[in-house]
């Protein structure tokens, strides 16, 4: 029985270059598909840094001349091994020799066009290596399948390819002129419509590669539903709807092997569920030395990781964040973003000198302190398509918070004071004081309930957080959409769902035509019941943020 071969395409990917979730997601779930019947390789642009660090182990496999409009420019194909996976750059020193993955949006625009059309010109040739699956992510790759339709198929190329598209935020989304994107990906006029690639006027690469995809996946089941309303669709909720038949979310996993406090080389002291207290206890202290707060093993101590985004709940943060210092918690914020939430946040902590500390960068040494010292983890997201720290959090045994949304709904069971059951806190609506109170809550049976604490930190750090399951359903998908049947290589595999079973409008079922959109009709028998009108109150339409279009994930 042979693979199923793979070819995941996005902008990064661990370790070669990060920015989001997306960078985890590409550099963890291939290597868990190895031993599933799965050949899986990675491709994306040769960003500058990766060039000069693993100079020594790329190997340049060869060149062509990719057609942009009324230009011809170079492509170079190289190679590299990491983790067991091959990865594949392009190469062009004119679009990808900058320091970071994304420069400005309208040049990202055409650095991504590019990309596209260079990955597709390469399959087959150079690399010897045809896909069945082409694993797309985000708005970077979303015309992909457009190309496909409509310069490969029609003159017999790429026929048994199928694609998987992944949502991974649906606020990025990739939106630029209809005249520029004609001429820079050669589409005629009838691959330009509403009803397909546009919406309000202008190219959609989201859109598109919702449209012409195979299957459509998100990070977890409730934000597959939650991107269907008016509320968190981004203006994208109607063509979710109209293709649900082929739409699922399976939620993500995080790097077991790296964010494991029994072996993690980053904490002052390894633990386990069995000596938590203790090992918990000297993180705690080293950051409560470390960051010149009050030396006090008693206090609860809460910790946000996060970009400085409106995104992630920092208004409500804000707006409560001193009567949490009042009610006797420390507070550390660590992360970088918004001007504005960055100047707010260390305000707050200079007038608060002791009880909080702001550290208005990234440094991933004191982030693994922080997993392992804290308390409380807080994370009272407007949306979260998925969401890793929550787990990660609780695999290092800190009790996390969070607002019922997305994948944190699917990852934190709220602790039930009748039964003894859940994982950590939550709170349905975005509301600050909502957030003030269940904090306050979690706070007092840390200090006064140590048993129900306890009992709370043995669920998180017993919870299963990997990629076994996750990779598992992807495969069920593959299958699917293939017609490959693995049945026979796993009697595991046999009774794998192809995704979380979740009771809302989204169906699970997909579709396996490679036919375009204009003709794919799919039979009454598969297509999903109608789904209902959104109850969600309607809020105002967030435009996809034009300044930094290429932020993903997480």
């Amino acid at each position: 029985m042979r693979k199923i071969k793979l070819l995941f395409v996005s902008s990064e990917a661990v370790p070669f270059a990060k920015t989001g979730g997306l960078a985890d997601v590409i550099g963890s779930l291939p290597p868990a598909l190895v031993g599933m019947n799965c050949e899986p390789k990675v491709i994306m642009p040769l960003y500058r840094p990766i060039k000069t660090k693993y100079s020594a182990k790329l190997t340049f496999l060869g060149w062509k001349m990719v057609k942009m409009g009324w230009r011809s420019l170079y492509a170079g194909l190289y190679s590299c091994d990491s983790d067991g996976i091959q990865y594949y750059f392009i190469d062009n020193e004119y679009y990808f020799n900058f320091d970071t993955p994304y420069v400005e949006y309208v040049f990202d625009i055409e650095r991504f066009c590019f990309f596209q059309r260079a990955v597709l010109e390469f399959l087959g040739d150079f690399m010897s290596y045809e896909p069945d699956v082409l694993h797309l992510n985000d708005w970077q790759c979303g015309m992909i399948p457009v190309l496909i339709d409509a310069h490969y198929r029609p003159k017999g190329k790429l026929l048994g390819v199928k694609t998987v598209y992944t949502v991974h935020n649906l606020k990025y989304q990739g939106i630029h002129g209809i005249e520029q994107i004609k001429d820079m990906l050669d589409l005629p006029d009838h691959f330009l419509t509403e009803e397909l690639s546009l919406k309000d006027g202008a190219v959609n690469f989201m859109k598109s590669g919702i449209v012409y995809a195979n299957s459509v996946t998100t990070v977890s089941p409730t934000y597959a539903y939650e991107i269907m309303t008016d509320y968190y669709g981004e203006g994208l909720n109607h063509t979710l709807q109209k293709f649900a038949y082929k739409v699922s979310g399976i939620i993500n996993g995080i790097n077991e092997a790296e964010f494991d406090p029994e072996t993690d080389p980053l904490l002052p002291q390894n633990y386990s569920f069995s000596n938590f207290g203790e090992g918990k206890a000297v993180s705690k202290a080293a950051i409560q030395k470390q960051l010149k707060l009050e030396e006090n093993p008693r206090v609860p101590l809460c910790v946000m990781i996060t970009r400085l985004v409106d995104q992630k709940g920092l208004d409500l943060f804000l707006r409560v964040a001193g009567e949490m210092l009042y009610d006797g918690m420390q507070i550390v914020v660590l992360g970088s973003g918004n001007s504005f939430y960055e100047r707010a946040i260390t305000d707050l902590a200079k007038q608060n000198g002791g009880k909080m500390a702001a550290c208005i960068f990234y440094d991933n040494t004191l982030a693994h302190l922080l997993y392992a010292g804290a308390d409380i983890f807080l994370m009272p997201s407007l949306f979260e398509p998925c969401g890793l720290s929550q787990m990660i959090s609780m695999r290092y045994g800190t009790v996390p918070i969070v607002r019922e949304t997305g994948g944190l709904k699917d990852t934190v069971r709220p602790y039930n004071e009748y039964t003894g059951e859940g994982n950590g806190f939550s709170f349905a609506n975005i509301n600050a004081h909502e957030f003030l109170f269940v904090t306050k809550y979690a706070c007092d049976l840390y200090r006064h309930h140590k048993n129900v604490w306890n009992g709370l930190v043995k669920e998180g750090m017993n919870g299963d957080y990997s990629w076994s399951r996750s990779a598992a359903e992807y495969v069920g998908l593959y299958s699917l959409i293939t017609g490959i049947d693995l049945s026979e290589k796993e009697q595991a595999l046999n009774t794998i769902p192809v995704s979380h079973s979740v009771e809302t409008p989204v169906s699970a079922k997909k579709t396996s035509s490679a036919k375009t959109p204009e003709s794919e009709k799919a039979p009454a028998s598969e297509k999903a019941p109608a789904s209902p009108k959104p109850t969600a109150k309607k809020k105002a339409k967030q435009k996809p943020d034009t300044k930094k279009g290429g932020e993903s994930g997480a």
